[in-house]
């Protein structure tokens, strides 16, 4: 039997709970590094994943810039070449994905800060990191790794409330470097 039968008109609120529960297990310690990481507005950021990880990756990337900061995303045709003292933010469910570990050692071997989200805190690329946020994804109703990315993209956009929560000008500056190209 089909375990979504009888949520139909109601998926959401599958969904929503799913989510909630994700959220609720985020450490708040975890929160809180990862944002002091990316207080540093002298750091260029990049940012990468793989498939709608990488989607993420550069919703997040998107949003750095908005708020002022250099931001990439790794693979871009303008993405200049990373090195001491920059960041790579790499989101990757499951922290294995040979692309993302390939870009993350090059990375560290350059002198960049690794930011990692990723479901297993044990994994190769957490290991790699400077700070790591852990979604715990303890099941889910919902296709592949949905779960893990829909929460990863709510984490990553309340780093950037918690990024422009003292300055008042941060709307301002986000609305002029928003695109107007389109």
């Amino acid at each position: 039997m089909d375990p979504r039968a009888g949520w139909h008109g109601n998926s959401w609120l599958v969904v929503r709970d799913e989510v909630n529960r994700v959220l609720d297990l985020v450490d708040p310690i975890a929160m809180r590094a990862a944002a002091a990481l990316l207080a540093n507005r002298s750091r260029r950021w990049f940012a990468s994943g793989q498939g709608r990880s990488g989607l993420v990756a550069q919703m997040a990337a998107m949003r750095l810039m908005h708020v002022g900061f250099d931001a990439h995303v790794v693979g871009e045709a303008t993405a200049p070449a990373i090195g001491s003292g920059d960041g790579l933010l790499v989101v990757s469910g499951s922290g294995e994905t040979p692309v993302t570990l390939h870009l993350a050692h090059r990375a560290v071997v350059a002198g960049a800060t690794l930011l990692a989200i990723t479901s297993r805190p044990e994994s190769p690329l957490a290991r790699q990191a400077s700070a790591l946020l852990a979604v715990q994804v303890p099941g889910s109703h919902q296709f592949g790794g949905s779960l893990f990315e829909q929460s990863a993209l709510l984490l990553l956009d309340a780093l950037i409330l918690d990024l422009t929560a003292e300055d008042p000008d941060a709307y301002t500056v986000m609305r002029a470097r928003h695109v107007n190209l389109e």
